[in-house]
């Protein structure tokens, strides 16, 4: 790299718009929805989506409620053209989705588009030509003049070709290429020109794309770029400002969402970003940004999972596991103390009569997404207890006291530690019943029991397996669990005082279980918890107490 990139490179010159109102605006409804997945999406692809993989993209982008969609560039070959004709020819558009084709300002490629859309219902046909300084004057030689002629003429031929299939509804869009560094000025031009031809009106609008063909500046500079536009195209009534902004400095989703605030009524992108270089606008990304805003996005994202499956398998590339929203990992919280404020905002929701989400470190509810909650916290060497918890609570219902996590949690932070790996949660189970539960080589073990007597005065008979031999064991105490821990100090047990004890149903009807937990304190001071779990809570708070002799 240069240590001085600026005898090499040119920073992009600011808008001049000292009034410029969009940074005051907030996006209040959605746009139309352009997916450009089976034609920009897919030229971009190493292995290009064959007919099935289109087929099934497209059933997609129609069952998640795209009202247009790029279908292909039918004069790039036979593919294209057989694929885009069958859709109509085979009744596979609905009545409500428009399919958009894309064509360069050139008599035999436009042709060849209106003839992929005979038959079509509704349709739009997408014209383009580089209009900016370096494609003119590196790309094509050409004067101004020169380019707006191409633009001109390809109108022409749109207009001529629409008249031979009056039985097609016809929309026209028209791409400056290159528009983001492109003068304004002559952007205005050259669209003006070819709205002269085609003559939109209000209730039949052109649709004017404003590519950031390359993204080359910051998203303030589009948003100011397409603000200006907006306020000096003349019969803005008649025009539709579409954007297509790409990724190559990673804002092309921001660039989006400024070009709406600054008057765009369209956003042309893909489902999840897929395109030339570093991708195209993330339409997942910008639409869900909407919902958490309150937006409704009119696109139909609750079930996020099928739809990065079918990307995945038409595009042959996988989703990033940080991908916003859609990403495996993107609800996920391996830290300890996003943990604990994860599971405190789960929490406070059952207790709080409120409908608005404010759940920490979640900006969505991943149910709307059709996520489940099992993933959201998972365990590692960086987990703390609230996490641990949770992970507990959602697989086995066991709502841990806070001192029983903490202690529970030293447990499993030695196993991630022990493992280098991240603990699912039959790691986390194993550990608690290891830790906890009955198993091979407890001193202590219930076989049977009874208990006698009034409230204030209870007698506890047990029959417990002391160090592998049955014994019967009694004790008097004022209630049950006083009753057994004076049966086991009467025998070898260990001498407990309880310090806490807690317990609660796990699941509901006939067949639910109960816990039961103890914090007890031994004669030297050491503090041992006990766990029991049981169809019956009593039986459940023996076994609790069982088990912190086991541990004591």
């Amino acid at each position: 790299m240069l240590r001085d990139p600026s005898t090499k490179y040119r920073p992009f010159p600011p808008i001049q718009l000292p009034d410029r109102q969009w940074p005051s605006r907030t996006i209040t409804t959605a746009p139309r929805w352009l997916s450009t997945d089976l034609r920009d999406g897919n030229q971009a692809l190493i292995d290009p989506m064959d007919a099935e993989k289109k087929t099934r993209f497209f059933d997609l982008l129609v069952k998640v409620g795209l009202k247009e969609i790029e279908v292909g560039f039918p004069s790039a070959g036979a593919t294209e053209f057989d694929f885009i004709s069958g859709l109509i020819t085979t009744g596979r558009i609905p009545d409500d989705v428009t399919i958009q084709v894309l064509t360069q300002s050139r008599r035999d490629l436009i042709e060849t588009s209106f003839a992929s859309l005979k038959g079509a219902k509704t349709a739009i046909v997408h014209l383009y030509n580089a209009v900016s300084p370096a494609w003119r004057q590196i790309v094509f030689g050409m004067t101004r003049d020169e380019v707006k002629a191409i633009a001109i003429e390809g109108a022409k031929v749109l207009r001529d070709e629409a008249a031979k299939q009056p039985d097609t509804r016809w929309q026209f869009e028209y791409s400056p290429e290159t528009f983001s560094t492109a003068e304004l000025d002559f952007s205005v031009e050259v669209c003006a020109a070819v709205m002269d031809v085609l003559r939109p009106t209000a209730d039949n609008p052109i649709i004017l794309n404003l590519p950031a063909t390359v993204e080359c500046a910051t998203p303030n500079v589009y948003a100011d770029q397409i603000e200006w536009f907006g306020r000096n195209i003349p019969n803005r009534e008649a025009v539709a400002i579409s954007l297509h902004t790409h990724n190559d400095r990673g804002t092309g989703v921001a660039a989006a969402e400024l070009g709406l605030m600054a008057g765009a009524d369209r956003v042309e992108g893909c489902l999840l970003g897929n395109g030339e270089r570093t991708g195209n606008c993330d339409l997942v990304t910008v639409a869900l940004n909407m919902y958490t805003q309150g937006l409704d996005p009119r696109l139909d994202l609750s079930d996020i999972d099928a739809i990065v499956k079918t990307v995945e398998y038409a595009t042959r590339i996988p989703v990033h596991p940080r991908t916003p929203y859609a990403g495996d990992l993107v609800f996920t919280a391996f830290s300890g103390s996003h943990q604990d404020a994860i599971k405190k905002g789960f929490a406070a929701r059952e207790t709080q009569n409120d409908d608005l989400w404010q759940v920490p470190y979640l900006p969505i509810d991943p149910a709307d997404l059709g996520r489940s909650y099992e993933a959201v916290i998972r365990v590692n060497s960086q987990s703390g207890k609230g996490g641990v918890a949770w992970v507990i609570e959602q697989d086995k219902g066991l709502k841990l006291p806070k001192r029983l996590q903490a202690d529970f949690s030293r447990h499993v932070q030695a196993l991630a530690d022990e493992t280098s790996r991240e603990l699912g949660a039959a790691d986390i189970w194993g550990a608690f019943e290891r830790v906890y539960l009955p198993g091979p080589g407890d001193r202590f073990a219930l076989v049977d029991y009874a208990e006698s007597g009034h409230p204030g005065d209870r007698v506890f008979v047990g029959r417990v397996a002391i160090d592998g031999e049955e014994r019967s064991i009694t004790g008097r105490g004022n209630g049950l669990i006083s009753s057994v821990i004076a049966a086991l100090a009467a025998t070898t047990g260990p001498a407990l005082d309880v310090v806490d004890y807690a317990e609660h149903a796990i699941g509901h009807g006939a067949d639910a279980q109960a816990a039961a937990y103890l914090e007890c304190r031994t004669a030297e001071g050491r503090t041992v918890w006990g766990v029991g779990i049981d169809t019956d809570i009593a039986t459940a708070s023996v076994r609790a107490i069982l088990s912190a002799a086991n541990r004591a």
